[in-house]
């Protein structure tokens, strides 16, 4: 199986004040139906690509979870590390795929900025994605309502982008989370067929 390095999300901190890192285990699931082993890597920026360098993976899934810095988040060495890991992957010509706050991630990268949005939180509606009506779930407070190149918007709800790739390198965003779909839910074959097609 191929095996990719996924990012983690901070957690507040507990009772004593320590912060732990996290991922939502349903992606260990997820990835196995895709074909692919998830590695999860520190939020450490010389550590996580001495990780993905040393294990020889294939490419890089960026989760979800808190706002980035500029937009309220508060863990700026998950950030550093995600950048660190896209760069990584850019100068390698890995994959990588933006998962809600990863896609946000990928396009602040690039310059593009983020809005506050309403009425996309635990929703599904439908969005256009590249050419096709499809029901995504939605866990977002900031969403683009353009976008810069070498990123090309190639899924809309209304205003909102929703997915994005890149032009010249194999990095794509999406702004739903294929991982909390149940694993009868048509919707997850695609994503699955989706996942296969960037990764392996």
């Amino acid at each position: 199986m191929i095996a990719i390095a996924v990012t983690q999300r901070v957690l507040p901190p507990d009772p004593f004040g320590v912060r732990y890192e996290g991922l939502d285990p349903r992606w260990h699931a997820f990835l196995a139906d895709c074909g692919v082993i998830g590695v999860p890597v520190p939020n450490a920026p010389e550590r996580a690509v001495a990780v993905v360098e040393s294990l020889g993976l294939s490419g890089v899934l960026l989760t979800g979870g808190e706002n980035l810095v500029r937009y309220g988040g508060d863990a700026p060495w998950r950030e550093k590390t995600e950048r660190a890991l896209l760069d990584w992957a850019g100068r390698m010509g890995r994959p990588v795929l933006g998962v809600c706050r990863g896609m946000q991630l990928v396009l602040d990268a690039h310059g593009c900025a983020l809005e506050p949005v309403e009425g996309h939180v635990a929703v599904e509606h439908e969005a256009l994605i590249e050419g096709r009506y499809r029901r995504v779930n939605c866990y977002h407070r900031w969403a683009a309502t353009e976008v810069a190149a070498p990123l090309v918007a190639i899924g809309w709800r209304d205003e909102i982008v929703e997915a994005v790739e890149h032009a010249d390198a194999p990095v794509w965003g999406i702004m739903w989370h294929p991982e909390r779909r149940p694993s009868d839910d048509p919707e997850r074959r695609v994503d699955v067929a989706m996942l296969r097609e960037i990764f392996v």
